[in-house]
């Protein structure tokens, strides 16, 4: 009895399915064409040269596309009216019209060699061919500031070869843009070797040890390749590339000591005789001591440059960066040294025997750095 029933199950599933076949499949029945009053001739394989499709006729034209339609619906399964056109082979380039007239936008496939992937690696080096950034005494406007030498004009930043260095670890996301977080330092600049300082009713010439400044920065970088827009470079060896990057910088100036040396009259014009022994006639060689001081800002650069391949995934960015590294500014504590001269009594004068020392706090010097760099990096691609 269950071996009945499991056979008369079986059945049932083969006949639904063929029934099913039959409704799902068939684009025509020629037995039922044939009902209609058309002929469908066929010819065997093996009397043609090659393969033919059959060929359906009526009784005294060939069947129409619209004939074929209409009795593929009566069987449950429309065709479409004509044959799409299948195109094969390589994609045309896209340009603004049909004839590619205009702009070409080129494929990534004429890039292969040049198109980033993945996760790389990158180690940059520059030349900062122009640094720009000027120190000023914040503290000018202070009551007796002229009595700490400083830049009281601003003063430009001095540098001497400035290698900025950088690391990068970065991905692409795809055959156009690439992102990466950078560490960039600069160093090589520093407080300049001469400022004009105040008297209190002019300027004068002072000079300047010390104060090299560094700035390090990290920031988060996304770079866009704009082949599209320029088209093939070099036969497809350069692509060229835009890139902008934001982040936060730690500027540093370290300390540096203001010397004027300058000799100042303190009797008005009078002479030693005019003061009592023991009293200040004038002061001289005046040392400003100025603490060095951090500050962190924020920062951003701009860069543009092209792209070439070498061998074992590596590649090589030509670029021209500005970086704009924000404030470096003093800890804002000044001590200050000073040799005082005094009255002799018998109309000359001599120089103290002590040490005249001022401690000035939360007086200022600050400026802003940038820079404009050429450099190449190596990226190495995983």
């Amino acid at each position: 009895m269950k071996k009945t029933t499991i056979f008369a199950v079986l059945t049932g599933i083969m006949v639904s399915a063929q029934i099913g076949a039959h409704a799902a499949y068939p684009v025509y029945n020629p037995q039922q064409m044939a009902r209609q009053g058309y002929v469908i001739n066929t010819y065997p394989q093996q009397q043609v040269v090659g393969y033919q499709q059959p060929q359906m006729v009526g009784r005294a034209t060939n069947i129409t596309t619209q004939q074929l339609v209409a009795a593929s619906a009566t069987n449950g399964r429309p065709i479409a009216a004509t044959n799409p056109n299948r195109i094969t082979g390589t994609l045309p380039r896209v340009g603004s019209a049909a004839t590619n007239a205009g702009r070409q936008y080129y494929q990534s496939s004429d890039y292969d060699r040049l198109a980033d992937s993945g996760l790389y690696v990158g180690l940059s080096a520059g030349y900062s061919t122009m640094i720009s950034g000027q120190i000023s005494a914040d503290y000018a406007g202070q009551e007796n500031s002229f009595f700490a030498p400083g830049a009281f004009r601003a003063s430009d930043v001095q540098s001497d070869s400035v290698i900025p260095l950088s690391v990068s670890v970065g991905a692409a996301i795809n055959s156009d843009i690439r992102v990466d977080f950078s560490y960039l330092r600069y160093t090589g600049m520093s407080y300049a070797s001469n400022v004009q300082t105040s008297t209190g009713d002019g300027f004068v010439d002072a000079t300047v040890s010390g104060g090299a400044i560094t700035s390090n920065a990290t920031m988060l970088n996304v770079y866009y390749n704009i082949d599209s827009f320029t088209g093939n470079v070099m036969g497809g060896q350069l692509r060229p590339y835009v890139g902008a990057g934001v982040g936060l910088s730690l500027n540093t100036i370290a300390d540096y000591v203001v010397f004027d040396n300058s000799f100042y009259d303190e009797t008005n014009g009078l002479g030693p005789g005019s003061i009592q022994a023991g009293g200040l006639t004038a002061i001289s060689d005046v040392y400003a001591y100025h603490n060095g001081g951090t500050m962190e800002q924020l920062a951003f650069q701009l860069e543009g440059g092209v792209t070439t391949a070498m061998n074992d995934g590596l590649k090589l960015d030509f670029f021209v960066r500005y970086a704009r590294l924000g404030k470096v500014k003093t800890s804002g504590s000044i001590i200050v040294s000073q040799t005082e001269w005094l009255s002799d009594g018998a109309g000359d004068e001599y120089e103290a025997p002590y040490d005249s020392v001022f401690h000035y706090t939360n007086w200022f010097e600050s400026g802003t750095l940038s820079s404009l760099d050429v450099g190449v990096r190596l990226r190495l691609e995983f």
